[in-house]
């Protein structure tokens, strides 16, 4: 294990991930990004990006190439490639260990772990990976030029890649499962692609199995309100049905949804001290770029506040023959400033630290506290918790 205290480890080089690494070398912390593919994370997928501020028409790979740039110009902040295989807590922080390049050791980590294609897992789907099936648009539609393929899916992806297919191939089929006319994306797409002379939907329908010898040759199409099953010839599927998150990593560690997205607060905290979570891979409603860069903002500041308030903490804290006493209040609550003056004044042999947890917030929440007005003594190496004021005496020796 590397001997140095980081401040912040990203682990992932997405969208958010990269504009975390831009805010610590902002902030000159000691900063270090993991990332196991390619930097910029699934964006760099997207042939055309024409819904980020000050950008009419990109690539999401040029994009990406511009954050990374622009992460990389901080002398306080380094990249590394290399797989993370865990993650543990600490008592000074976090332990995260790598494939090839050892353990390193941080106060916090900021998770960008970002998202797979969902599967359907139907007979040839998994066979045919990489030979005919395909989840990216961008990555494929070359191969299949003047050829008619099927997509799979409904949703805004589906719609926007089949729109980037059309492009290249002679016919794209849509898969629906839904009735005639019914799709789940926005109503621009959805018009749009209705308009679309090389594209032909197959209605209350799904994919039952994908066929052929070394590649792709045909697919099996099941309606779903009869039964009935037919065969088509194709080359192509491409699948966009969703995406799941890549956080079985952290089941043990972070609290998630039951779809396994990483459940944060409007700080991007989870509900690990110091272990922040941004990106695709969190239970945010809209996952895009730009709010993938709210996240990484919001987790690196909040992450900056966390290690000055663990730092001020250990500095009272190690005071030797100090009495201490914290007292929380939320200054939105009413009549918590007031309750907070008069916890103080039965505290006259104390040296007692108000503190608003709107802003310091991490000593309530590692001593489980729920609710303010509430005082935390420290004396001697050992401390008790005052929650209700009516039963505090003087207390003074």
């Amino acid at each position: 294990m590397t001997e140095e205290l980081l401040d912040t480890i990203i682990v992932g080089g997405g969208p958010g991930g990269l504009t975390a690494a831009i805010y610590a070398g902002r902030a000159e912390l000691k900063t270090l990004l993991i990332e196991k593919g390619g930097y910029g994370g699934r964006i760099t997928e997207t042939a055309e990006v024409k819904n980020y501020p000050g950008v009419k028409l990109d690539s999401g790979q040029h994009l990406m190439e511009k954050f990374k740039e622009h992460a990389q110009s901080n002398d306080s902040v380094s990249l590394k490639r290399t797989t993370v295989t865990d993650i543990k807590q600490v008592d000074d922080g976090f332990i995260v260990s790598t494939k090839r390049r050892g353990d390193f050791h941080s106060k916090t980590v900021i998770l960008d772990l970002g998202t797979v294609p969902r599967e359907l897992n139907i007979p040839g789907e998994k066979e045919f990976a990489g030979q005919g099936v395909s989840y990216c648009a961008t990555c494929d539609a070359e191969f299949f030029k003047d050829q008619e393929i099927f997509v799979v899916g409904a949703g805004d992806q589906a719609i926007e890649e089949s729109e980037y297919l059309a492009k290249f191939a002679k016919k794209v089929n849509i898969v629906v499962l839904h009735d005639p006319g019914v799709l789940d994306c926005n109503e621009v797409a959805a018009r749009n692609i209705k308009r679309n002379s090389k594209v032909n939907f197959i209605w209350d329908s799904t994919l039952n199995a994908i066929e052929g010898s070394d590649k792709v040759e045909k697919v099996q199409i099941k309606n779903v309100n009869t039964g009935e099953i037919t065969e088509h010839q194709t080359s192509g599927v491409f699948f966009f049905i969703g995406m799941s998150p890549q956080t079985q990593m952290v089941a043990d560690l972070a609290k998630r949804d039951a779809r396994g997205y990483i459940c944060v607060n409007n700080k991007q905290e989870t509900s690990v001290p110091g272990l922040y979570a941004i990106g695709d891979c969190t239970d945010n409603f809209l996952k895009q770029v730009i709010t993938a860069c709210g996240d990484g903002a919001r987790a690196l500041v909040a992450a900056q506040r966390y290690i000055s308030e663990e730092t001020q903490l250990h500095n009272i804290l190690d005071e030797p023959n100090t009495k201490v006493a914290f007292v929380f209040y939320d200054p939105y609550q009413d009549g918590d400033i007031d309750r907070a003056s008069e916890f103080e004044k039965k505290l006259p042999d104390y040296k007692v630290y108000k503190q608003d947890i709107s802003r310091q917030s991490l000593l309530f929440k590692k001593m489980g506290l729920k609710k303010t007005v509430c005082a935390a003594l420290f004396e001697n190496g050992s401390s008790k918790v005052i929650e209700d004021i009516s039963k505090l005496k003087l207390v003074k020796n």
